[in-house]
This record gives structure tokens, sequence and C-alpha cells, in this order.
């Protein structure tokens, strides 16, 4: 192991999702994850996979162990599924438990860790989560877990979703929830292995959030979350003027958005307690 982290991250999305990203002018997971962690270990070097991708390739046995840590973004495919993109992610997710490298990812991560763990996800049966995830509150567990050091108890954090981990594993610990999603964070030890995973997504700002917003505008009218494709775009509108201009006090409070989300150190806090905690320990042994 060098004196700099190694990185890989693990981008859950089919090459039809990365392209539908893409033309909606938002950056590719794999891409986002990739920047957010060049933020926060600025030395460190991050290679980028594609598993969903027919004829990809991912690391085997003594290959994943020349990493020191696994990040996991997104995805827009569906964990429970009987499905050739998704089944190679889990047997990975099994594989990077085995080799003992620390890993960490957003709502798809934390999905795939629980069932490679022996977990189980499902549909949420209130829908899908989208936007701004309020009121997370950490469990007395999360409180204590070095995962959240210096996190306020309650938070709101970037959120987009339509499934949630409804049965932890063996090893499963629930470290944050909201009204609308029970398992909002989750720490799985497996086969000496550890996953720190978050359902909701440190690695979004708000252009970001705007653009995927733009992605699924027909989504989200299909859903009910605007009364039509006028309202979502202005939705889009106004997040893309927030994030040109944080002093939009106008804006920041009709949508209700604060620093929880707008300020990168206390969103992104978890990750650098990721990499300062449980991956530059570990190089260190």
């Amino acid at each position: 192991m060098g004196s700099q982290p190694r990185f890989i991250v693990v981008d859950g999305y089919s090459r039809a999702g990365r392209e539908d990203l893409a033309a909606g002018g938002a950056s590719t997971a794999g891409d986002l994850y990739a920047r957010m962690l060049k933020s926060c270990a600025p030395d460190s070097e991050v290679d980028i996979v594609y598993p969903a991708d027919p004829g990809s390739s991912l690391p085997k046995g003594a290959a994943i162990a020349q990493y020191d840590g696994i990040a996991w973004t997104g995805s827009s495919l569906t964990v429970y599924a009987d499905d050739p993109q998704v089944t190679p992610q889990i047997e990975f997710a099994k594989a990077a438990f085995e080799a003992k490298v620390p890993s960490f990812g957003s709502c798809w991560a934390a999905q795939i860790a629980v069932v490679a763990a022996g977990g189980l996800c499902a549909a949420n049966p209130k829908g899908r989560e989208m936007g701004i995830a309020r009121k997370i509150a950490l469990t007395p567990e999360g409180r204590a877990h070095p995962l959240y050091t210096g996190k306020k108890a309650v938070f709101d954090a970037f959120i987009s979703h339509d499934d949630e981990v409804t049965h932890l594993p063996p090893g499963g610990l629930l470290l944050a929830s909201n009204r609308y999603t029970n398992v909002q964070s989750v720490a799985v030890t497996h086969q000496g292995g550890v996953f720190w995973g978050l359902q909701y997504h440190p690695e979004y700002d708000l252009h970001e959030l705007a653009r995927l917003c733009y992605c699924r505008k027909q989504k989200l009218v299909d859903k009910g979350f605007f009364l039509g494709l006028d309202e979502a775009q202005t939705f889009v509108d106004q997040l893309e003027a927030l994030h040109q201009d944080p002093n939009r006090k106008d804006i920041a409070w009709l949508l209700g958005i604060d620093e929880d989300v707008m300020n990168e150190d206390i969103r992104r806090a978890e990750v650098r307690n990721w990499i300062n905690l449980l991956v530059l320990p570990s190089m260190r042994r």
C-alpha cells in the first residue's frame, strides 16, 4: 500500500442509465463519487468500474486488496431483481467483505451491502423519497458510531430512491432513520469486512439534484411530486439559481434548504470520517 489511499468506485448504473443522466446534464454517478473522494483526500488515486455493463470485469481476490477503500454509487437498478446487471455487483460486495477492504457508499450501496451480507430490500410502501430527506435522526448506535463523528443528531440530506432496506443482516447496525425510510444508514460487518452505507447522497449538490430532477421530470409528475412539467421545471430552475447564488434567502426559505445540504463540510462529514477513521488507519497497519 502507498502513503496515499487508492480507491475503486463502483458505478452501479447501467450504460443506459448513465446515458440518461448525461443527456439531462447530470454527472454520472461514478464521476460524482470520484470528485467527492478527491475533494476529501486530494492525493488519492481513484479508479471507476461499471459492473452493470456487459463484459465488464471486476477485481477478484488479491486484486481487490490492492485498494485501500471501495466506494459505491447509487443506481437506477433494483437490488432484489433477478438481473444479470445486478448479480455481479452483489458477488463483488461479498468478495469485498472477504477481502476486508473498507467500503462505503450511497443509496444503492447500502442496499447492496445488506443483501450481500444476508439482509433484504424491497420497494418502499410509501413510494419514492426524492429531493431532500427531512429530519434524519441518529439512533443511539449512530450517535456513538465513528461514521457520525461531528455530525448533528438530526439533519437533512439529498436523496432519491424507491427501494429500502427492510431486514438487516447479521452484523448489521441501524445508525439513522427518518419518518419516510427506516434505514437511512447502516454499518455492516460481514466476513471480517466493514461497509458503512447511507441511503442518502452526500455526493450531490444543488446543481446535481437539479439535473437529476430534470432527468426524472415526467416520472416525478406521474408520482404526484409536481402538478405538471412546468412546475417541475420551476423547481429545477430554483435549485440551479440557489446553487449559483447561495445568498438567495428567498429560495432557500421557500424550499426549506439550509446548511445541512448547502455546506459541503457538513454534507460530507460521513465521507471524511470513513476515510480518516477507517481507511487511513487500515493502511497504517
